[in-house]
């Protein structure tokens, strides 16, 4: 169980650390924020696009372990299966997390900033610590 742990551990740090050096790549003008601020067209894809993106994801990532195929099979197969939903689960929310804090800093639109803070606010209900794992592995009945 530990090992898994340390596999979901090291996805939600990598994520976490990836999107904060996008952060102070862009805050320190090593990297132009702004760049595409006049394109409203592609602005209002993204937007609209990633909106979608990240409520289904954040829904799906938040309720993924209470569908009974899923919950089934992480009684059943345990760190196998918990490293392989729980994978799925961390990349449902932190993917759109990273990509939201990028397309922020491209188009300098607050959307996507709060987005972003909405996936980063999601990680307390999935952060893979021992005791959750544990419970997440066990059959409710």
């Amino acid at each position: 169980m530990k090992e898994t742990r340390n596999h979901l551990m090291t996805i939600l740090v990598f994520a976490v650390v990836f999107a904060l050096g996008i952060v102070v790549l862009f805050e320190t003008d090593t990297m132009t924020a702004g760049l595409y601020t006049g394109e409203t067209q592609s602005e209002f894809f993204w937007t609209a696009f990633m909106e979608l993106l990240t409520l289904g994801c954040v829904f799906l990532g938040l309720r993924l372990f209470k569908f009974n195929k899923v919950h089934a099979e992480l009684v059943s197969k345990k760190h196998n299966a918990l490293s392989k939903w729980g994978t799925l689960r961390l990349v449902m929310i932190l993917a759109p997390m990273v990509a939201n804090t990028y397309l922020y800093y491209l188009y300098m639109n607050t959307t996507f900033g709060y987005m972003a803070i909405i996936g980063l606010l999601c990680l307390p209900f999935v952060f893979p610590t021992m005791s959750r794992c544990e419970a997440e592995v066990e059959d409710d009945k």
